[in-house]
């Protein structure tokens, strides 16, 4: 089975055609939110490199998140094109479950870890019960790196540019995890998309007409709660009043009135 492979959730982006497990060709690059304009460009070199046209493939596979919104929608429209276009089965597949295929069979649970925006991290964690049987233990997540400490227990493998950059916070606050790190498999993969693509082809699933990216994001009420240090709206609404009445009372020289 051949496929054509994209991964563009974060800003390395990487594009495969594969044969089986067999990689047939591959690029990988630094995107810097360019996704738009390098993505054709690299898929067509794919295509020259390997003598290949569109209609030659079996499948398509796309990455779809959690990971950089921008990036999520150029891979998703552009194999919705070639999908128009060719009329191939697309299979959408979430970006952390593909980084668990980077490290396929390993023993100890795997937790691929990214950067989210205001410094958080999206997580999830699997198992492989079996070569070629991936089983998610946690769905995918997004918070601060202090709770996806405090979720781990236990062996577990962690690797990802969020594990990267946020290591010494999860080792901080993992007291009840035994953590192993994978430094070769950092970087989302369209070799692993791909392989975790053609597994779902196999098993007959494809990505609706509805499909969309999977954005993984807190809602703006909880982030509010907790960069106000706890405080309800309320309360909140009740500090800015007082900090208005101290300014206006220091300008003036005179004291706030205090309720009877």
């Amino acid at each position: 089975m051949k496929v054509l492979a994209v991964e563009t959730a974060t800003a390395w982006q990487s594009v495969a055609i594969l044969e089986g497990e067999r990689v047939l060709a591959r690029c990988d690059q630094e995107a810097g939110g360019m996704h738009a304009r390098l993505l054709l460009p690299a898929i067509d070199r794919l295509f020259k490199e390997t003598g290949l046209s569109p209609a030659a493939l079996d499948g398509l596979v796309v990455s779809i998140g959690p990971g950089s919104f921008t990036g999520l929608r150029v891979g998703l429209a552009t194999m919705l094109g070639f999908r128009t276009i060719t009329r191939l089965p697309l299979v959408a597949v979430p970006t952390l479950e593909g980084m668990a295929w980077n490290l396929r069979g390993a023993s100890a649970p795997l937790c691929p870890v990214l950067n989210s925006r205001r410094g958080e991290l999206y997580w999830a964690r699997f198992h492989w019960a079996g070569a070629d049987r991936l089983e998610r233990l946690i769905p995918e997540q997004v918070g601060p790196p202090a709770v996806l400490g405090k979720q781990l227990s236990g062996a577990v493998t962690l690797y990802g540019e969020g594990w990267q950059t946020e290591e010494a916070a999860i080792r901080a606050a993992a007291s009840a995890a035994t953590i192993t790190e994978a430094r070769d498999h950092m970087k989302p993969s369209a070799v692993s998309v791909g392989m975790a693509g053609i597994a779902r082809l196999q098993r007959g699933e494809q990505a609706g007409v509805g499909v969309s990216p999977l954005y993984i994001q807190r809602p703006e009420a909880e982030l509010k709660y907790e960069q106000s240090g706890g405080l309800s709206p309320v309360a909140r609404r009740q500090e800015k009043v007082a900090r208005k009445l101290r300014s206006r009372a220091a300008l003036t020289g005179a004291r706030p009135r205090r309720k009877a």
